[in-house]
């Protein structure tokens, strides 16, 4: 005798019935295993009467109502079977629509018009609809387009096209608004590179359960007056229970707690603001978690609150005690006090389907997961997985998994342990756990909040504020720890320090400043932008100003030609050349000594054999200032067998300064008759990459810049330099900003060149 479920299934048996819908193969069996979804799939194939087959795209639609419909609107079931049938719905986010519709129907009697309107039956939306509803929005608002250009805010017209098509393709209204932003503003310019100005909307009025939190950015007056912490709001007015707000096109979730676990939070963190840097020790950081260190120390120090160093030390696999070491050292470097410091499986994941065990009863499960705390499970052979929606349309909910067995020794634990919690199992509880008030991350972790929030709201848990920030990307350099690490492992590079990266480890021995990296995250912002790459140029400008007003000037010839001055005895003179530019002339500590002698040595770029009018150097017969000393005119040039090679150079000096000539150089003497000047080595560091955006070439390492690092080896220096420590800073006047490197021993100094003197970034750019 046949079954019940065969006999309703006209003679099919379940399995067979879930195939002929287009399920596949893995999912129809899973399906079987499940008693409950069996039956009311069956029920929903029958109400559809499609019983022979279907569309696949019909047979996924009935799958999700029949796993996914309200059930306080059982009743109203069979009618929106039918519009998936008829076609009349025939996409997720229609049927969506719909499901919000009949749960709030508390009628037996749907109607038919307002739910037809609610979930866009009937409504197809051409290209030429989107695009006539883009001229509207853009005619409507020409004036503001035209006075902002590119600085307009896109989500904002996104916006108001949505309301006249609300069932559009978002991304194809996102390519005509670029398209028509492009036709009536033409190329972007420098100016247009701005960020936007967002005037802050109005909240609105509070319901008796839930209110709206509206993101905006704060004006731009600035660099200097932007407090870009104002975007966040304080404990006690942010917790309340909420639900969602939008962002351009798409709904995000918010943090939904009861009165009661918010009352709790607020009394243990006393209303102050609690965050967390989260870095995972798996290398050295970078200039952008400078950003990231900046959002979350910076904003809890602004609200006078405090910050947790966080170890992300859930794989051993990746992680060094060199790492762990380095992270603590950098972020007090960075100014920042702690407050405390498988393929089947993707498979699954990929195809929306049930695990064989996700049903497995909880004793059983609880034995199985100890036997993975005990060691008693090969590694790789179980993992713990989270019960969540494997038919979501965010993959972040398909039963992410919350532990794994590995039986790597831990830096921190050692051998403690053989099984690690997931980031998306560990990261959210502890964020609740340690009463963190705002959890900031960046941008695609931003599909990860659903996931976040199911687990909270599981474990009855507190939920702290989630915002997600734009990454910082920089020209002519990569950023992602896996391309780092292989330039440093594979020798591109002279390991993780190295001057020409954007760590911050190699930032810091090329002489850049904490307070100078600081100075450029806070001026680019804390936005959601996440669509440009800021220029090399605007971190440079941030350098160039602090080094300006800290590092001592100094005089250091990098590639020396020799001049005799043939009307100067060989007598020494010790002159004053000032350290600072402004330096007041009875401040004999703003002063340091140089010697002047008979022969001096000047940049072999300072001398050339035919003069020009838009030429300020040295030339025969031409004169030139040498800075705080005299002017010297070269009277002969004696030049080498090859009669070009130019050997030395014989000039007089005005010992009256009478001479006025336009161009000034800088130099080096003899400290003493036939004594050459102090021998330096001097690294000039430059771009790493010559792309702008090396990362998105196939083959990348090939972008590398050739000239990167050039060593100069036999560079002259004043002798004041002698006595320099590792980590000085100086301007060599005329060559930029360097830095005495760890390489140096007594006998040898070693400078980095931090940055040139050449500034061509203005304010506001990008």
């Amino acid at each position: 005798m046949a079954g019940k479920n065969e006999s309703e299934s006209g003679g099919d048996k379940p399995l067979d019935l879930f195939l002929k819908i287009g399920l596949d193969e893995r999912t129809a069996k899973n399906t079987v295993a499940n008693s409950k979804v069996t039956a009311n799939l069956t029920a929903v194939i029958h109400e559809a009467a499609v019983t022979d087959g279907c569309d696949r795209t019909v047979g996924n639609l009935l799958y999700t109502v029949a796993t996914k419909f309200p059930a306080n609107a059982l009743v109203h079931r069979p009618t929106l079977v039918k519009y998936i049938v008829s076609s009349k719905i025939k996409t997720p986010a229609q049927l969506e629509a719909a499901f919000s519709f009949v749960a709030a129907t508390a009628s037996d009697n749907l109607s038919v018009v307002g739910f037809e309107a609610a979930c866009g039956v009937g409504i197809e939306v051409s290209l030429e609809d989107i695009e006539n509803a883009v001229d509207e929005i853009f005619e409507e608002n020409k004036a503001i387009i035209v006075e902002q250009r590119y600085r307009t805010n896109v989500g904002e017209l996104f916006g108001y096209v949505r309301k006249k098509q609300p069932w559009a393709d978002p991304k194809i209204v996102k390519q005509i608004i670029d398209k028509k932003l492009y036709e009536l503003l033409g190329e972007r310019t420098a100016a247009d590179n701005e960020k936007p100005t967002k005037k802050k909307k109005e909240k609105p009025a509070k319901t008796e359960d839930k209110f709206i939190i509206e993101e905006t950015a704060p004006p731009k007056p600035s660099e200097e007056e932007i407090n870009p912490f104002s975007i966040f709001p304080s404990p006690d007015e942010n917790f309340k229970v909420h639900t969602e707000i939008y962002f351009s096109d798409r709904p995000v979730l918010r943090a939904c707690n009861s009165k009661e676990i918010l009352d709790k939070h607020l009394k243990v963190t006393g209303g102050k603001v609690f965050t967390r840097f989260p870095p995972e020790p798996n290398g050295y950081l970078h200039i952008g978690h400078a950003k990231a260190m900046f959002v979350d120390f910076g904003l809890a120090k602004e609200r006078g609150g405090c910050c947790y160093l966080r170890y992300d030390d859930t794989n051993p696999e990746a992680e060094k005690k060199e790492y762990i070491d380095h992270i603590e050292e950098i972020v007090g470097w960075m100014g920042w006090e702690p407050f405390k410091t498988p393929d089947e499986i993707k498979e699954y994941r990929e195809k929306k389907m049930n695990s064989p065990w996700r049903d497995r009863p909880i004793e059983e499960s609880l034995k199985l997961f100890d036997d993975m705390k005990r060691g008693m499970i090969e590694e790789g052979k179980a993992t713990l997985r989270m019960k969540q929606d494997m038919q979501s349309d965010n993959f972040n909910m398909y039963d992410l998994i919350a532990y794994r067995i590995k039986f790597t020794p831990h830096p921190h634990a050692g051998d403690k342990w053989c099984i690690y919690p997931s980031y998306d199992y560990a990261h959210c509880t502890v964020d609740s756990l340690e009463n963190v008030t705002h959890s900031l991350c960046t941008l695609e972790f931003e599909t990860r909040r659903a996931s976040y929030y199911w687990l909270l709201d599981a474990l009855g848990l507190y939920q702290p504020y989630v915002w997600e920030y734009s990454r910082l990307n920089i020209t002519n350099t990569v950023m992602s720890k896996r391309k780092l690490n292989r330039l440093v492992t594979e020798k591109w590079v002279d390991g993780w320090d190295d001057p020409r990266l954007m760590t911050l480890a190699g930032l810091r021995r090329r002489g850049v400043t904490a307070s100078s990296i600081n100075a450029f995250v806070r001026g680019i912002g804390i936005t959601r932008s996440d669509c440009s790459m800021i220029r090399l140029d605007r971190l440079e400008y941030h350098i160039r100003e602090e080094l300006n007003k800290t590092a001592a000037r100094t005089m250091v010839v990098l590639n020396p030609l020799k001049v005799v001055i043939t009307n100067m005895d060989a007598s020494i003179m010790d002159l004053d050349a000032k350290k600072w530019p402004d330096a007041p002339a009875d401040d004999a500590s703003s002063f340091y000594k140089v010697p002047f002698s008979k022969v001096v040595y000047i940049e072999q770029s300072d001398f050339r054999m035919k003069d020009s009018k838009d030429y300020y150097g040295l030339a025969p017969g031409k004169s030139v200032l040498l800075r705080y000393a005299f002017p010297i005119k070269c009277t002969e040039v004696i030049l080498g067998a090859d009669n070009e090679t130019i050997l030395e150079i014989r000039a007089e000096y005005d010992p009256l300064k009478k001479t006025k000539p336009k161009g000034v150089l800088h130099w080096v003497s003899e400290s003493s008759p036939g004594v050459n000047p102090l021998k330096v080595e001097v690294r000039l560091f430059d771009k790493l990459f010559i792309s702008e955006n090396p990362a998105e070439l196939d083959n990348w390492l090939g972008d590398l810049n050739p000239q990167s690092k050039v060593v100069v080896t036999d560079a002259y220096a004043v002798p004041s330099l002698r006595n320099a420590a590792i980590g000085d800073r100086f301007q060599f006047e005329r060559l930029g900003y360097f830095v005495v490197d760890k390489d140096s021993s007594p006998g040898k100094l070693v400078f980095n060149r931090t940055v040139t003197l050449r500034d061509s970034y203005s304010k506001g750019g990008k």
